[in-house]
């Protein structure tokens, strides 16, 4: 199957408050060899106010953000969807973008009614993660790369080190096209020097073989960042799924604890194993391609514990409840952001129809059919739009709510249900930037002075 990598560089750091200002990507076949490029860059969106230290990493100036010679978001969201249609099927592949820029496609999806929020895992798309793929091989196979060390020696991780340390010269680093090029060339090491350890990574993109090889209750080992220092692996087992959740499965850590002295614990008991400060057992999950892999050497002790969990199913359920009581419900809390709500529910087959028809009509049909939308979300977002980008068709009230709403947005309490980027941290940012002598000057000042007209 080919390979979609991809990479976004952005506002800030927030997939649900920030927005795309480039999107890269390359398709290749299975052995890497490229068959198609894109670069695409937009415009910021009229609501979002760029982090100061965002523009500062990519390099973009602010003028560059509201280049009128580039689509707006709207246009580049239907690009994007574009895109994803006609490289499918495909593993949509990034250098940790599971956890990033996965993440804000489905909100750029979402917030242009796009009709199909999770388009890289639908129609024959799977995901994967190289960060993590990476995090496995210095674990598995160190001898596989060079790893780079900061001034204290301390390993790091990042593609802009990794990627020029391992013979990949001339990387451009935080501009999208370059980290897509490192990210392939990464990946194509793994592939090449340990193609087992890439072949048995690359399956966990199917949630299937995921649940196969958990239910199985063999000892397995889960590679990540647990706490401080280095990527290392957890011997665990698996304990059940959530039972609020069927993609987070239950991950018991048969070093950390004997499952027979919490098999018969108290709620109490059990549900600090799953959400204390050191927890035993782990969420994981099983839609996100875990680098999760088979143990070749069990040990006897090992087995036994797992074979304890095995033969528990009471005990089983009881994690799957105390997994789900994590994130109690709260039918007396407001409602949160609209941009939060994203997982609050499908469309019906009605409001994807309408939406399917919003991309493709003008813009005064756009605000008929956003009136029509049975999902508040839909139509909240929809109107959004319309002020956004038609702002001619607002009547005089509409106009003075839609000036209201930016206002209150740009001009937001420094809270942390503030969640955006507002003038004042913005303010506070170009603050810290003007004490750090690696910071350019003259970048501070033009960010400076776009800001003044979020006034």
């Amino acid at each position: 199957m080919n390979f979609a990598f991809y990479d976004l560089e952005t506002t800030g750091i927030s997939p649900a408050f920030d927005q795309p200002l480039q999107f890269a990507a390359i398709l290749t076949d299975a052995h890497f060899r490229e068959i198609e490029r894109v670069d695409l860059r937009c415009r910021i969106a009229p609501h979002i106010i760029p982090s100061p230290w965002a523009l500062a990493v990519t390099g973009l100036h602010p003028q560059q953000l509201v280049d009128p010679d580039l689509p707006n978001l709207f246009e580049l969201s239907q690009s994007l969807s574009q895109l994803v249609s006609r490289w499918s099927p495909a593993i949509w592949t990034g250098f940790n973008s599971i956890r990033f820029d996965e993440e804000m496609l489905r909100q750029v999806f979402y917030q242009n009614l796009q009709a199909n929020v999770f388009a890289t895992q639908f129609n024959g798309n799977t995901r994967f993660d190289i960060m993590t793929a990476v995090f496995a091989v210095w674990n598995r196979n160190p001898e596989i790369f060079d790893w780079p060390a900061d001034e204290t020696g301390r390993v790091r991780f990042n593609l802009d080190r990794l990627a020029p340390s391992n013979g990949f010269n001339g990387h451009n680093a935080h501009d999208a096209l370059g980290d897509v090029e490192a990210t392939i060339h990464i990946a194509r090491a793994i592939a090449q020097r340990d193609p087992a350890l890439w072949a048995e990574l690359l399956e966990n993109r199917h949630k299937a073989s995921i649940q196969a090889h958990l239910e199985g209750f063999q000892p397995m080992e889960l590679f990540g960042c647990f706490g401080a220092g280095p990527p290392r692996g957890l011997v665990g087992c698996f304990c059940g799924y959530s039972a609020s959740n069927p993609n987070q499965a239950a991950f018991f850590d048969l070093e950390a604890c004997d499952p027979a002295d919490l098999i018969d614990a108290d709620e109490r008991e059990l549900f600090n194993a799953v959400d204390g400060s050191t927890k035993i057992i782990r969420s994981v999950s099983i839609n996100k391609s875990p680098p999760l892999l088979a143990l070749s050497d069990p040990t006897d002790e090992q087995l036994r514990r797992a074979r304890l969990i095995a033969e528990a199913p009471v005990f089983r359920e009881r994690v799957a409840c105390a997994l789900a009581a994590r994130f109690p419900s709260d039918t007396e809390a407001p409602l949160p952001p609209i941009e939060r709500q994203i997982f609050d529910g499908f469309y019906s087959y009605s409001d994807k129809a309408l939406i399917g028809e919003f991309q493709k009509a003008e813009w005064p049909r756009r605000q008929e059919i956003v009136v029509e939308l049975d999902d508040k979300r839909l139509r909240q977002l929809g109107r959004r739009l319309v002020a956004f980008y038609a702002p001619s068709l607002l009547v005089e009230d509409e106009r003075q709510q839609f000036d209201d709403w930016l206002h209150k947005k740009w001009t937001g309490p420094d809270l942390p249900s503030t969640e955006w980027m507002t003038l004042g941290k913005a303010r506070r940012a170009l603050d810290e930037m003007r004490k750090d002598a690696n910071c350019n000057k003259v970048m501070i000042d033009e960010i400076n002075q776009f800001l003044c007209q979020f006034d």
